[in-house]
């Protein structure tokens, strides 16, 4: 007799997490690997941060903190939005979560019911589609190539015939690394706030950005889910932290909902990162690097035959037009990691529709690693 197994756990797999373990297979049979496939930083957390991180292992018991984090970081990430953003958020707002990952959980399952409607930009990060999905939320991909740099726009929304519930928006994006600039964020909250729509704005990449600052959704609206993350600029992938900026409308929800869910994120990460606000001379060294990287790609990459790039003004991310060389964007990758080494990432995780004709690299990594990427891709080419 077979057991009921839950419909919700039918969604798509993360497949950048499969192209990790193919390319680590790869190196488990002796074969060499180029990751550009991965989004993190391959630097460690800041000096402070590893420092901070020893002292409260020989100091704290590190036993359950408050579901919204502990003070000290609380106050820190609020400090942080006076100094970057110049915006007063009160610290009641800000909630530490375990990850980002949790934070998206967290507030699409405070702001949205089942068979509610949440629209986003197609490509776009595909776990915000399939947690959605495991939660009986339906997510509404709309189609967005370069003619809207890859992102969602008032005219998108009005095409869709019919109401949503929620938007979600990324700047910069993953995977095509593009931004909103201030009038187009203030006017898709403007929209959402006149039709009813609860805004969720993706900001983790926030620091990582080429062509200008990024605009935060807080400076023009005080009801939108801002997400953030301690992984990408602030370089502390493993140690799974992130916060939120919450409306007060959704504070108490998502309060509770923590407590229950997750008890509190993990004590040592959030002592850790009390210290990473301080560390900016090194952390802009990283972005710094990146910058280099992304340079060297876009000058480099058309020269073996990847022509048609978006235009990366941040995170570290280059979104690839591959419909010139394959139809298989998923084989494309696999051939490509055979016979190169180079692991990178098919479109189709972030596009399901049209993914097949695009791939992401990720330039993370050394500038040594892109340098002998493209030299591969040359010769492959």
């Amino acid at each position: 007799m077979s057991l009921k197994i839950a419909k919700r756990g039918a969604i798509s797999p993360f497949i950048v997490m499969e192209v990790m373990r193919a390319a680590a297979e790869r190196e488990a049979a002796g074969g060499d690997v180029l990751h550009l496939e991965v989004g993190q930083p391959s630097t460690r957390a800041p000096a402070a941060v590893i420092s901070a991180a020893k002292r409260a292992l020989d100091g704290d018991r590190l036993g359950y903190t408050d579901a919204l984090g502990i003070p000290p970081l609380r106050s820190a990430i609020a400090r942080f939005y006076h100094d970057r953003y110049g915006l007063p958020v009160p610290e009641r707002r800000v909630v530490v979560t375990t990850g980002s990952s949790a934070g998206f959980l967290l507030g699409f399952l405070a702001a949205f019911e089942p068979g509610d409607r949440v629209a986003m930009a197609a490509p776009s990060y595909p776990a915000y589609r399939n947690i959605l999905m495991a939660l009986g939320v339906v997510p509404i991909e709309m189609p967005a190539g370069p003619e809207t740099r890859f992102q969602p726009t008032v005219e998108l929304l009005e095409a869709l015939g019919h109401p949503v519930e929620g938007l979600i928006v990324a700047s910069p994006s993953n995977p095509a690394g593009t931004m909103l600039g201030a009038d187009e964020l203030r006017r898709l909250a403007y929209y959402c706030r006149d039709k009813g729509i609860r805004l969720v704005s993706d900001e983790i990449y926030h620091g990582i950005c080429y062509e200008g600052a990024a605009a935060s959704a807080l400076t023009v609206t005080d009801q939108a889910l801002v997400i953030n993350s301690f992984s990408k600029y602030f370089s502390m992938t493993g140690w799974r932290l992130g916060w939120m900026v919450v409306p007060d409308d959704l504070a108490r929800s998502i309060e509770c909902l923590s407590q229950n869910l997750f008890i509190s994120p993990p004590s040592l990460s959030q002592h850790a990162a009390c210290a990473v606000f301080d560390c900016t001379e090194e952390l802009d060294a990283n972005v710094a690097r990146y910058a280099r990287n992304r340079a060297l790609l876009l000058e480099e990459l058309p020269k073996a035959g990847f022509d048609r790039l978006a235009p990366a003004d941040g995170a570290f991310y280059i979104y690839a037009d591959i419909s010139a060389m394959t139809d298989d964007s998923e084989a494309f990758c696999r051939r490509m990691l055979a016979e190169t080494g180079i692991a990178a990432t098919p479109g189709v995780d972030f596009d399901p529709a049209r993914g097949h004709h695009f791939m992401r690299f990720s330039f993370a990594g050394s500038t040594d690693d892109m340098a002998e990427a493209v030299k591969r891709l040359k010769a492959w080419r």
